[in-house]
């Protein structure tokens, strides 16, 4: 009977092991695909013009953002570190977390990640398609995604980071629309496919975003329901990467703007590429 038990126990982390491995494969894949979206060759280059006709808002924005005459990247490699929480405002239980992102808005997005408490280890990635965490890089604790609901999520999330990250992704084209809401604060829409998000951004005298707030399709509520609910962040610690002038100070989370506002997400970012 020892011996069944322990050939049962090999057989688990093995199947488990080679599921991961497949996680990490598949994780890997769609990060080539999606920075292989680039524009090749190099794309055009920033002209304020290009902006003439948008809201004074977003017209500041983007002069802050991205500097004249560099290139129009639209996919960016974002490495961070920072906290990652698990639990609620009261007890958010935060997990010391790094992680790398490749962000191609509108087609997609992948957040690979690995975050820490002790002993407690936390992995896995975060797409358009899924959400698969394993706990101790063996036991899958969280694998969701395939639906219309995720889907629609998911594009709220990149929608929101391409104004972080990827100014060059949210200028005006097809399916791309701004709207001005007041002075400080204008209105981006992506339309793609079947989805549609908004996202309102407000900026400073300067043309620094500070803060984003949109409604998001979400089930992070007591009654684990999918619903539209206000979701956004603070951007702060702007630096210069290739031209662009870009936050890597990020703090979001559910509820924006509401008593219930909990910042899950604190990231600070170490680096950003356009490959």
């Amino acid at each position: 009977m020892l011996t069944t038990f322990l050939l049962i126990i090999i057989f688990a982390v093995v199947a488990l092991s080679a599921w991961r491995f497949l996680d990490h494969r598949t994780d890997r894949e769609v990060m080539h695909r999606l920075m292989s979206m680039q524009p090749v060759p190099p794309p055009a280059c920033f002209d304020p013009g290009m902006t003439a006709d948008l809201p004074e808002p977003a017209q500041r924005y983007f002069l802050y953002t991205i500097k004249p005459g560099t290139p129009l990247y639209r996919v960016a490699k974002i490495s961070m570190s920072g906290r990652f929480g698990m639990g609620t405002r009261t007890k958010p239980g935060y997990l010391h977390m790094t992680a790398t992102q490749i962000l191609a808005m509108p087609v997609g997005f992948i957040w690979k990640m690995r975050a820490r408490h002790g002993l407690m280890t936390l992995s896995g990635s975060d797409s358009e398609c899924w959400t698969r965490f394993w706990l101790m890089g063996l036991l899958p604790v969280v694998r969701k995604g395939g639906d219309l609901d995720h889907k629609r999520s998911a594009f709220g999330r990149y929608v929101a980071e391409a104004v972080f990250w990827t100014p060059a992704a949210v200028l005006p084209g097809p399916g791309v629309s701004w709207e001005q809401v007041d002075t400080d604060c204008a209105r981006l829409t992506v339309k793609h496919q079947d989805l549609v998000q908004s996202v309102d951004i407000t900026v400073a005298p300067d043309g620094q975003p500070t803060r984003v707030r949109f409604d998001r399709w979400s089930n992070a509520n007591p009654d684990k329901q999918h619903r539209l609910q206000p979701f956004g962040g603070y951007l702060s610690e702007f630096q210069s990467f290739a031209g662009y002038r870009l936050p890597t100070h990020v703090e979001a989370g559910n509820h924006f703007g509401t008593d219930h506002y909990f910042p899950f997400f604190v990231a600070d970012v170490t680096d950003v590429v356009f490959p």
